[in-house]
């Protein structure tokens, strides 16, 4: 009788009902990284510094949750 209830109040959507993938915000950060990091390093090209982020992601257990992004940006920078 109210199921339709129970599902709609876990579905993650704005309040304009457009739905958000929790990982949107995972990806905005991402990108706000990169470009952090682009600027404080022009001599490194957008794929190097991926592949230092993804070299940072393998040293800390697989992850990067629960590091600042500005740690995540000093230890990015200590490996390029």
């Amino acid at each position: 009788e109210n199921s339709l209830e129970k599902t709609s109040t876990c579905s993650s959507a704005n309040p304009s009902g457009v739905f958000i993938s929790p990982y949107a915000l995972n990806l905005s950060s991402f990108t706000k990284l990169i470009k952090r990091l682009q600027e404080r390093h022009p001599e490194f090209s957008k794929r190097e510094i991926v592949k230092a982020v993804q070299e940072l992601r393998k040293i800390n257990k697989g992850v990067l949750s629960g590091l600042a992004i500005s740690s995540i940006e000093e230890k990015t920078s200590a490996i390029l």
